[in-house]
This record gives structure tokens, C-alpha cells and sequence, in this order.
């Protein structure tokens, strides 16, 4: 009996994650009016007085004199169970209609349930048609007028008849609603209000989000509430408990609030002569005010309307902290853009391009998407999704973001900051246990940790020209011997970060010219690659000129699969690859050679800031094996190119070769802080064993290996290859499935604005067609375009006249689709333009 409770258990979890991943990843972009101030009412438990918080900070909004018809409170309850019997909205409605009557202040009142399951409609009598979802439309309002006088708008948004979670409740009624459906509701109407706020200047609004349960309570598809309204990040008023054993509850769901990157402007409890204000002040280090309501009556047919009265002076403090929150908030996003202009140094930027209106102000960011603020009469929260990654870090959806948030806080707790030489520690420990079996296996046994990509490359260099010189005995020659000169053999257009040894190992460009790098000699034989590229339609591979008069002119490709296709190896290319590059290393190389090349390193498959070209993977297979034949160490930059970035976890499947060296990071960690590591063989390793420490490997940083990185990259390993986790990994495990839509990709390719397009796992990149005056890194050729896709909710920073989308692992298709149509229909208007 209990394997088969335990099997049905972890059917259940497996099925309810499935539900919870597909509706957080599927919801929509926002755009939320910031004129006025609307903030979430959350509970550290059930039952402890959300609705009475909500109707009190109604009644100081309203009730106030004198009066004004400007004055209007919104009420909205997104979620409601144990429907019509149990009606939060029909609460606040009935004791603001009580109280107004209380102070002779009159004010107009409604109450709508908008939404229902179909026992909750039929408890109010009505005869309703039911939805796919199982959802009831109802036409159901109560209301009182008052002409000029201030307004209560309550509303139930979505409501069942059971009283019980949500999520329980959806279920067993047959009515669900997804969470994109709910937050789009609750969208719908705060700019309804507020759009009809903004029309008078004298408007006053103030709207009250209240949740159901406490702040991790299930919503109706069983993502918890917390999580439910991220992607919003409203301000929030947290009601704490005032009983015995409350303040852990109101710990633990401020700490769960603040985890996920609300504000909390308020902690507001009922008094029960416990005095837990005093500890829970204390907690909060007086930053959050934390407010007393007096006891409330326990008779069953007390009205409260004396309690209200009472707790007057404390809800007027609360609403004055509200609004004054609300007002800070603004000011200080307001005048961001013009400040970060003064204080900033922005890299890869010419600030005398950079106008203030233009400056992107974030609030903050949700799974793929920013929260961007834009100041105007009508200040708004819009989202657009990070089309650059962030500069090609990024891969969590909102559910992963808040794993690796907890994941993060656990650890930093734990650990804080550890020295790592001759010490050992779990996640450090971890995380190296699974690159070596991940991206490391059958080839890599040491991990060597750092704190970027541009730095793993320099620790890749001294690890492959220590490897060199071993191999070729210069480390057994004599003292003048010793003193030879090694340089690299790369590729035009890779780039291998910005320390002065990286932009050593790279050809000539505009990261390395004498205004950028006065120092730079270029120490390598840098040679140039052939590419392909899809266009109108066809896969099309494109030789360099030194290849003119050896190959034959060569065309297209049947699909990009046959790109990767090892059989190509036995082709006439593969020879003429292997002539070349032999007849290049034999005259840089030997005993007669003033410089010897001591390293070959790539950026395997795609040459990401030198424009998103990808490297014909047969030519890149071919120069390998030639370096491997003369004992020049390969090293493979996979810094932007690994981790699923290119649809596998490392670019050695998709070469079908493997390094003696690897550097990886950004997605290393998921995107959520910095790390990166240094992937070496047993031999490379064994070239620094030695007797003397003056024989090891003298490189470190102070933040090596640091155990927040270490535990958010074994995470971030951990989540993007497991199926159940990230629904982009196919049934074979190795590969994501294709994210971009092959029709769209295929008509873009073939747009008349367009020069050249790159698919592949995550990218999805294009180069416009441009006159030489237009083209490369410093080009703003695609400037109209960039701002017309921002205005779409795409935010991209171009590579010159290069434009790329890029998504995460665990992105839907549904999402790139969405991006590539909207891309389609700008670039028409670009072209006319």
C-alpha cells in the first residue's frame, strides 16, 4: 500500500508542477498606470482580518472631510471562495454604505461579481451560460448613487462556491482560471479606473488589491499567491498576527514577500496584549512602520461599525503611509534617468548619444521580462522582454527566478563568503561534480572557478601555454631558452573578452584599436572562417577570399541539421579545410619560428559580439584535429555559446569534438550572479605538478569560487537539462526542441530588408541590408527599428546593423513566435522607412 500512495504522491506533485510551470510561463505583458497608488493586501494567515484592514483604509480614504466627487477607492478581489455566503467585496460594500451613514458623509456605492463557477451563480439564482473553463460570466451588481459625492467601486473578479483553497475549489467545480487570466483582469481594471482618474486633475484614486488566504496560499491554479502577482510587483500592506506565535508567522511571510522582490510599505495587526509590535519593529530595524488596530469585538452580531470608529487614527496613519510611499516611489523613479545620466559610466556606450528620454528606467524584472517605468502625465509600468538576455545571461522563467532567489538567500546565509584554496565546502564541491559531469564528461577532470568569462579565458591561456611548453620541453631547457614567444592561432571576429590578455588572443577590430587599447599587438595567427547563414529560404555557406582560388564555389544546404552532419567530414571540403589550414600552421610553426603558436582558442559555432556569424562547424572540426596533430592545446571559449544557449548544454555535441580547455559563465548560473570556471584535462592539470608552488598555477581572485555562484550554477545545471523542470528538453535529454517558428524564421530570411539570418537553440539574429557606411559594430542603421520593437515590448540592443532575439532554455514557443511576428510586421515598416 504505501509505494503505491508514495507513486500516486509523485504523480500528483509531477502533475501539479506541470500546471503551475505552464501558467507562470505563459503570461502576457502588462501595462499597469502608475498615477495613482495601488497596493496589494496581503495576510500572514487566513483569518486575520485582511478585509477589515481593507475596509478601514476605505473608510479613512473616503470618509473624510470634506468631501470631494473626485475621491474614489477601488476594490478589487481577484479570488474568492465560499461564494455567495462568504463575499469580501459585499463586506467592504456594506460597512463603507454603514459607516458613511455612521458620519453623515454620503458616498456612492457598487459592488459587481464579475466571474463565478457555475454553484456559485446558481446559490445567486441565476441562470448563466458556462465557459470552456467552466467559468460563468454574471451580470451582477449592486449599488447605491449619490450624485458628488466620493465612490466605492467593489469588485469579485473570479469566485467559487466552496470554501476552500482555491485551487481545491477550481478543481472540484470544474471552473479554473489560468494565472495570465487573472492577472490581465485585474489589469483590465485598474486601467479602467485610472484611465477615468487621469481625465480630471483633481482626481483622487486609490485602489486595494486584497488576496485570498495567506501570502503562499494556492491560487485557482495552484501557483502560490506570491508568486501569482510577481510579475506585477505591486506595493504591498502586509496583515501580520497579533496572537500568541505571530510574530514567526508575520516573519516568515514578510520574508517570503521580500524574497520575491516586493516592497512592503506597512505591517498592520490586530492588538491582542501581546505586544509583538515591539520584537516585530525591532525585526524590521524601524524601516517599516508597524501599526496597532485595537482588539476586535468577538460578539457574532456586533456590526463593528463602533470598532471602525475607533481604529480610526490608526487605518488614517496607514493611508497616510500608503500615499506617501506611493509618492516617494515616483519621485524617485522620475528622476533616475536624468541622475543615472550624471553618475554612471555605462560600458560599450557613448554617452553623447544617450539622451535622457532615452535611458530605459527598470523597476524591476520577472522571469524574461523588465518592468520598465516610463514618466509622463500618465506614468505607467509596461513590461518588455530582455530580447538581448542581458547581454546573453539569462534563462530563468518567474518560477526558476524565485527558485534561485531562495536558493541564493539559503546559501549566503549558510555561508556568506568562504576562502576557497585548500578548503572544501558543499556547493563548491557540487557544482564542480556536475560540470565535470555535464559539460566536462569524457574529457575534463579539474574545474578551476573564477569570476567571469573575459578572466576564465586568461586562466584558459596560462593553463594551454604551460600544456605547450611541457609538451615541446621548453620548461626543461635552459634559462635562455626559456625566453620564447607563444601567441595563439583564432579566428577573425571572435572575441574573447575585455582583460588585456583576452583582447591579445583576438584579430584586430574595433574592441581592440589603439583609442580602446593602446598596448594591443594581437599576438596570434588569425585566420578567416566561413560561414553560414540562412537566406530567402536556403542555408547558404559563404568562403572567405583566401579560399578563392582553392575551392570551388559551393552552395546551399538542405537544412541546418546537415551543417552538423559529420559525414561532411569524408567531403572535398573537409580536404581543402585541412590543406589550408596545415599549409598556415606548418609556416607558423618549428624550430626556425621566432613565435610558436602555443594554443588554439574558439568561440565554438557562433561568433557572438563579432556580429552572430556562425562558423561552419566542419572548418572549426578540421582545425582541431590539426592542432591536436601538432600538440598545440585546443581551447574551446564557450563563455556565450554553452549552457543551452545554442539548443545543447555544450557546443562539443553539436562539433562533435572535444577541448583540452573550456571556459564557461553567463548562463552558467542561470543569469542571476557572476561565476565562471575553467574546465581542463588531467594532462593540462598535470603540467602544473611540481614540487616548488612556484610551479603551480599563481592565479586567483578573492571571490573564487564563492558559494552563492557555486549553489546558484548547480541549480541552474541541475534545472535546464531535467524534463520536468524545463519543458524544452526533448525525450532523448540532449537537445532542446526547435523554439523558433520555422515559417516566420524562413519569411524573415527572405524579407528584402534583410542581408542574412542565424537559428539556432536560443538566437534567433539578423543582419540588415546596409550600405558599407551603415554597416558594423558602430552602425545606427537600426536605431528606427530598435525603437519601434521596444514600443512592441521587445527590448533589444543591436550590434551595429545586427539585430538578435535571444530567449532562454526554458522559453516557450509560443513566446518566440510572438517576438518573430512582431519583428516581421516592424521590419516591413522599417523597409518603408
Amino acid at each position: 500500500m504505501i509505494p503505491v500512495t508514495a507513486t500516486l504522491i509523485r504523480h500528483r506533485l509531477r502533475h501539479l508542477r506541470h500546471r503551475i510551470r505552464f501558467k507562470s510561463t505563459s503570461v502576457s505583458p502588462f501595462h499597469l498606470p502608475l498615477n495613482h497608488p495601488t497596493y496589494l493586501i496581503w495576510s500572514a494567515n487566513t483569518s486575520l482580518g485582511k478585509t477589515l484592514v481593507s475596509t478601514g483604509i476605505a473608510a479613512s480614504f473616503l470618509l473624510q472631510q470634506p468631501s470631494s466627487s473626485a475621491t474614489k477607492l477601488l476594490y478589487l478581489k481577484p479570488i474568492q471562495t465560499g461564494f455567495p455566503s462568504d463575499s469580501d467585496s459585499r463586506f467592504v460594500f456594506s460597512k463603507l454604505d454603514s459607516l458613511s451613514l455612521r458620519r453623515q458623509i454620503p458616498i456612492s456605492i457598487s459592488n459587481s461579481v464579475l466571474h463565478s463557477s457555475l454553484p456559485a451563480a446558481k446559490s445567486l439564482g441565476l441562470n448563466v451560460e458556462v465557459s470552456e473553463s467552466g467559468m460563468c460570466s454574471l451580470n451582477f451588481r449592486d449599488e447605491k448613487t449619490v450624485t458628488g459625492a466620493p465612490e466605492l467601486l467593489c469588485k469579485t473578479l473570479y469566485a467559487w462556491e466552496a470554501a476552500i483553497s482555491p485551487h481545491l475549489a477550481a478543481e472540484r467545480e470544474n471552473a479554473t482560471v489560468e494565472d495570465s487570466v487573472v492577472l490581465q483582469m485585474i489589469e483590465k481594471c485598474l486601467k479602467e479606473e485610472m484611465e477615468c482618474g487621469s481625465k480630471s486633475e483633481k482626481s483622487d484614486l486609490l485602489c486595494l488589491v486584497e488576496t485570498a488566504g495567506g501570502v503562499a496560499s494556492p491560487g485557482p491554479s495552484g501557483t502560490l499567491q506570491c508568486d501569482l502577482y510577481r510579475p506585477f510587483r505591486l506595493p504591498g500592506i502586509l496583515v501580520g498576527d497579533g496572537r500568541l506565535g505571530g510574530i514567526s508567522g508575520t516573519i516568515a511571510a514578510y520574508e517570503s514577500l521580500k524574497l520575491r522582490g516586493y516592497d512592503i510599505a506597512a505591517v498592520v495587526f490586530e492588538d491582542h496584549g501581546l505586544v509583538n509590535e515591539v520584537p516585530l519593529t525591532s525585526y524590521l530595524r524601524n524601516k517599516v512602520p508597524v501599526l496597532v488596530l485595537p482588539p476586535v469585538p468577538k460578539d457574532p452580531s456586533d456590526d463593528l461599525i463602533e470598532w471602525f470608529v475607533e481604529s480610526d487614527g490608526v487605518f488614517k496613519a496607514l493611508k497616510e503611509t500608503m500615499v506617501l510611499a506611493n509618492l516617494e516611489r515616483l519621485e524617485r523613479l522620475n528622476g533616475m534617468a536624468k541622475l543615472a545620466g550624471e553618475v554612471f559610466w555605462w560600458p560599450f556606450t557613448q554617452h553623447k548619444l544617450v539622451h535622457q528620454e532615452t535611458v530605459t528606467v527598470i523597476d524591476s524584472r520577472c522571469g524574461e521580462n523588465f518592468s520598465i517605468y516610463k514618466a509622463s502625465d500618465n506614468s505607467s509600468l509596461s513590461q518588455q522582454f530582455d530580447a538581448c538576455a542581458s547581454w546573453w545571461t539569462q534563462g530563468p522563467d518567474p518560477t526558476f527566478q524565485a527558485e534561485l532567489a531562495r536558493e541564493m538567500g539559503y546559501t549566503a546565509a549558510r555561508f556568506g563568503h568562504v576562502m576557497f584554496p585548500e578548503n572544501v565546502y558543499e556547493p563548491a564541491l557540487k557544482c564542480a561534480e556536475l560540470l565535470l559531469d555535464g559539460v566536462g564528461k569524457g574529457w575534463a577532470s579539474r574545474v578551476y572557478f573564477s569570476d567571469n568569462g573575459s578572466t576564465a579565458i586568461e586562466i584558459a591561456l596560462k593553463m594551454a601555454f604551460r600544456k605547450f611548453c611541457v609538451d615541446h620541453n621548453f620548461c626543461e631547457a635552459t634559462e635562455e631558452e626559456k625566453h620564447i614567444v607563444v601567441k595563439v592561432i583564432a579566428l577573425r571576429g571572435s572575441y574573447h573578452g575585455d582583460t588585456l590578455g583576452a583582447m591579445e588572443a583576438q584579430a584586430p577590430s574595433p574592441y581592440t584599436g589603439f583609442l580602446q587599447q593602446p598596448w594591443y599587438t594581437g599576438r596570434g595567427l588569425f585566420l578567416d572562417p566561413p560561414t553560414v547563414f540562412l537566406s530567402n529560404g536556403s542555408w547558404n555557406i559563404s568562403l572567405p577570399e583566401s579560399f578563392s582560388e582553392i575551392a570551388p564555389e559551393y552552395g546551399t544546404f538542405t537544412s541546418r541539421d546537415e551543417i552538423f552532419d559529420k559525414s561532411r567530414d569524408a567531403s572535398t571540403l573537409a580536404r581543402i579545410y585541412s590543406a589550408y589550414l596545415s599549409k598556415h600552421l606548418q609556416e607558423h610553426s618549428g624550430v626556425r619560428q621566432s613565435a610558436h603558436v602555443g594554443a588554439l582558442i574558439i568561440e565554438p559555432v557562433i561568433h557572438g559580439a563579432g556580429g552572430m556569424h556562425m562558423v561552419d562547424p566542419l572548418f572549426q572540426r578540421v582545425l582541431v584535429n590539426e592542432c591536436r596533430n601538432r600538440k598545440i592545446p585546443v581551447i574551446f571559449d564557450e563563455v556565450f555559446t554553452g549552457f543551452w544557449r545554442l539548443g545543447v548544454e555544450t557546443t562539443t555535441e553539436l562539433l562533435g569534438c572535444k577541448p583540452d580547455i573550456a571556459c564557461f559563465a553567463k548562463l552558467l548560473t542561470g543569469g542571476m550572479v557572476p561565476l565562471a570556471v575553467t574546465l581542463a584535462t588531467d594532462a593540462v592539470f598535470d603540467s602544473f605538478s611540481g614540487d616548488s608552488k612556484l610551479k603551480a598555477l599563481l592565479h586567483g581572485h578573492s571571490y573564487s569560487a564563492h558559494a552563492m555562484g557555486c549553489a546558484t550554477a548547480a541549480k541552474a545545471i541541475q534545472w535546464f537539462k531535467d524534463p520536468e523542470t524545463n519543458h524544452n528538453i526533448t525525450s532523448q535529454g540532449k537537445t532542446l526542441r526547435e523554439l523558433w517558428d520555422e515559417e516566420l524564421v524562413q519569411q524573415i530570411s527572405s524579407h528584402s530588408a534583410v542581408q542574412r539570418v542565424v537559428v539556432i537553440g536560443t538566437l534567433f539574429a539578423l543582419e540588415l541590408k546596409a550600405d558599407a557606411s551603415n554597416s558594423g559594430y558602430a552602425s545606427l542603421y537600426a536605431k528606427s527599428l530598435l525603437i519601434m520593437l521596444r514600443e512592441d515590448g521587445i527590448f533589444t540592443r543591436p550590434l551595429g546593423n545586427v539585430i538578435y532575439l535571444m530567449c532562454g532554455p526554458c522559453t516557450s514557443p509560443e513566446i518566440c513566435r510572438r517576438l518573430l511576428t512582431k519583428l516581421y510586421k516592424r521590419l516591413g515598416e522599417f523597409n518603408r522607412t
